[in-house]
């Protein structure tokens, strides 16, 4: 258990897209909107987690068909995503361009709804095949091999992984907050918005022209 949760914890810091995206919605939506961004994240990858643990990601493995229906609309998403933050950030640096302007203090452009941010979270790990095949991969190399106890073990595995996404992403998005004031510049979080969309692009690319298996 503690090699798995190390390891596990190794690749949860790992900087990508989740992080990406968690910081650019704490950005925008402050501590809560990182908070649903990341619990949206956790519950994708809870729904590999368990389809995994059931065997299920495996059958959608096994199928061709099913796992480029799932990879393109990952990629779909991931890109139609990229764009609003490109648009995003360009309408952030126009604001900020006209607050010094008009001498306003920078105020940013409005936040979305917060359900946006659990719902930006959710898809962005659920429809991508790659957190189901690192799942298939991942936790066999940790289970004990005993065929009746590898579902529990599974799930066991499972619920640690999700719970240390948690830990791990709540102190990030209390550190982003506690930047936040010159973090949100509009400068600044212009530049994170688009670099932000520029990954999720380029994960969106490399997602749709990678091969099946």
């Amino acid at each position: 258990m503690t090699t798995f949760a190390l390891a596990a914890l190794v690749l949860i810091m790992m900087p990508g897209p989740d992080q990406a995206l968690i910081t650019r919605n704490a950005l925008v939506g402050g501590r809560a909107g990182g908070l649903l961004t990341m619990v949206g994240g956790v519950l994708g990858l809870t729904v590999h987690a368990g389809a995994a643990a059931v065997g299920l990601s495996a059958l959608l493995l096994a199928s061709a068909t099913a796992f480029t229906v799932l990879k393109i609309a990952g990629a779909a998403y991931l890109l139609w995503l990229a764009v609003q933050l490109l648009r995003s950030a360009a309408r952030t640096r126009r604001s900020g361009a006209s607050a010094d302007a008009g001498g306003s203090g920078g105020a940013l452009v409005a936040a979305p709804r917060r359900w946006a941010y659990l719902r930006q979270g959710f898809l962005s790990n659920a429809l991508n095949p790659k957190v189901a095949l690192f799942f298939v991969t991942f936790l066999p190399q940790f289970l004990s091999g005993g065929v009746a106890s590898a579902r529990a073990e599974a799930l066991l595995f499972s619920g640690v992984f999700a719970l240390l996404y948690l830990a791990w992403f709540g102190l990030y998005v209390a550190a982003v907050d506690r930047l936040g004031r010159w973090l949100r510049r509009p400068s600044v979080t212009a530049r994170i918005e688009q670099v932000t969309g520029v990954l999720l692009a380029a994960v969106a690319v490399r997602l749709a022209t990678a091969a099946n298996h």
